[in-house]
């Protein structure tokens, strides 16, 4: 039976978020024609061994839902006709892409899943 010292502390194993901060980044890069969103969203895809309980899994998740959730505004702006309805569409989408970029890259530097 080994004993252990009470003046030890339990280790607590810290989770490398660097992943999710790069594909944050890549998602903020939007305005360039999206080439770097669809770079984001195939990276995000491959990654397999991530662990699905954990911080970085569920802004994976947070990021992919973005990123999809965004093609709904972009069809919607393309297929409505006149340019005064196309354009607050295409808004709106950006805007609530901007959203979900900031609040889930502030909560992944502080350590919190979204």
């Amino acid at each position: 039976m080994s004993m252990t010292p009470s003046n030890m502390l339990p280790i607590q194993q810290v989770e490398d978020n660097s992943l999710g901060h790069f594909l944050y980044g890549l998602m903020s890069a939007f305005p360039l024609f999206f080439v770097p969103v669809l770079l984001s969203l195939w990276v995000n895809l491959i990654q397999k061994n991530v662990n699905p309980d954990s911080v970085l899994a569920s802004h994976l998740r947070w990021q992919r839902i973005s990123i999809i959730g965004l093609c709904p505004f972009f069809i919607a702006g393309y297929w409505t006709s006149p340019l005064w309805l196309s354009v607050p569409m295409y808004l709106l989408g950006v805007s609530w892409f901007s959203y979900r970029i900031f609040k889930g890259w502030i909560s992944l530097n502080d350590g919190i899943a979204v």
